[in-house]
């Protein structure tokens, strides 16, 4: 995973990469200028669908104009047949245009641009029959894509059309002058040519200038098409709406799964440490009880022996205890508790916490998770040789942050999808409404951030 993304959940839109490489601008103009001209052409075809609901205002106007003037009214044949043309498959097929239109946008950003949004299934919407059909032609999303379609043809048209006169006028314009000056100087008739009209002069002058511009506007004009697209298009209410559904459903048979996770590790922990050791314990002291009248020095041997396995098992159970909850976060915070959990990685861990006043409970918790959690998968997978543990208090849009950065200088190339307990940690972040980015470029170490709420 090259270059800084939140952690992905399933049906969550995701821009990668779409900002334009600056190291290798001409190339990427050329691209996106044909991509512009492409806009331009297809803009044509982007305006359809309003055109055709253009059409059905118009007719529906004229069908209540003329009877408020007094003029022949339709015949009722006529009358049904416009009703089904214009009210009924005029806008059923300007929505399905527009979602074609739209569908064509996603695809041509995603193979240009790696502007990427995976779609996933409303999960408001009926799942068959004829209601499904209907809110597919008539729902809100349709006509969401409608009014897209003719942003988007708007834009098209005018950005193709301000770089196709820019560069096609401007150099055109320059290149043909010369032609034509050429032309009249071979013929010895320059100079009545240039006093005749200095029109050439000005075309030879301003029309590379014109061409300069307009390569110069075809970046901005792209980005601006992408975040107009991702406005619209991806990030429509709607749709937050339905990824978000879709997030929090995934989420919680995540959590699901990894409560049931923990259940059963603790359960083999006790039954294979504590319970083992007390069922050791009582069978020493049924031996001790055996003994105590006829042998008081051996039954007192195994009196010591008992006390020595129960002190062993208690220790053995505050450390299962600590695993969900140290009792140093509870009662001294998360600045205590992080050189806990850095005691326990395998490799050199350098804390650097700032936090003049604790944060919510909730919050040290989330946060300490995170740690343990994150150092856990440097010291199994990264092949890090150290790691570094930030903790600081960060103003944010909503509210005080608290922002915990693990970084270190493994072999990066972090993906949630190998099972690195990576999407638990977006899910316990996600729970309090935090967020999970990580950068992990292959062979340039890892820097996982969470931003937790301060009062989570």
């Amino acid at each position: 995973m090259a270059g800084t993304l939140i952690v992905k959940a399933r049906a969550r839109a995701v821009g990668v990469g779409a900002e334009i490489a600056a190291e290798r601008p001409w190339r990427e103009r050329l691209v996106a200028l044909f991509h512009l001209l492409t806009s331009f052409a297809l803009s044509l075809g982007y305006l359809v669908p309003a055109a055709m609901l253009i059409g059905s205002a118009v007719w529906l106007g004229t069908v209540v104009a003329v009877p408020l003037s007094e003029g022949p009214a339709l015949p009722p044949g006529h009358f049904l047949a416009g009703a089904v043309l214009f009210l009924v498959l005029f806008p059923a097929a300007a929505t399905l245009l527009a979602r074609l239109a739209c569908h064509i946008q996603r695809s041509r950003l995603e193979n240009v641009f790696g502007v990427v949004e995976t779609r996933a299934p409303d999960p408001t919407a009926p799942s068959t029959g004829p209601a499904r059909l209907a809110g597919y032609v008539f729902g809100r999303e349709a006509w969401s894509a409608l009014l897209y379609s003719t942003v988007a043809a708007v834009q098209g048209i005018f950005s193709g059309g301000l770089i196709l006169g820019l560069i096609g006028f401007g150099i055109g314009g320059a290149v043909g002058s010369l032609i034509g000056l050429g032309y009249a100087a071979a013929e010895g008739a320059l100079y009545e040519a240039l006093n005749t009209s200095p029109a050439p002069l000005a075309w030879i002058v301003l029309g590379p200038v014109a061409g300069v511009l307009g390569i110069w506007l075809v970046l901005p004009l792209v980005r601006l098409e992408v975040v107009v697209t991702r406005r619209l298009l991806f990030d429509a209410p709607e749709a937050r709406v339905r990824r978000r559904l879709v997030q929090l459903r995934d989420s919680r048979s995540r959590m699901v799964d990894a409560a049931e996770a923990e259940r059963r590790r603790i359960e083999r922990d006790l039954h294979d440490g504590a319970q083992q050791r007390l069922l050791s314990v009582t069978m020493t002291l049924s031996r001790a009880r055996a003994k105590f009248e006829r042998d008081p020095a051996a039954a007192r041997a195994l009196l010591e022996e008992a006390h020595s396995e129960a002190r062993a098992v208690m220790a053995e159970l505050r450390e299962v205890a600590r695993g969900l909850h140290p009792g140093v976060l509870t009662d001294h915070g998360l600045e205590a508790a992080l050189p806990v959990a850095a005691g326990r990685c395998p490799l050199p861990v350098r804390l650097d916490v700032d936090l003049a006043e604790r944060p919510s409970r909730r919050a040290e918790g989330v946060a300490y998770y995170v740690t343990c959690e994150a150092l856990s998968n440097v010291a199994k997978h990264a092949d890090a040789r150290s790691v570094t543990v930030r903790a600081e208090r960060v103003a944010g849009t909503g509210g005080d942050l608290l922002r915990l950065t693990v970084t270190d200088d493994g072999a990066g190339g972090a993906d949630p999808e190998t099972g690195t307990g990576l999407y638990g940690l977006w899910d316990r972040v996600d729970a309090v409404d935090g967020e999970l980015r990580l950068y992990s470029p292959e062979g340039g170490g890892t820097v996982l951030t969470a931003d937790i709420p301060w009062e989570a």
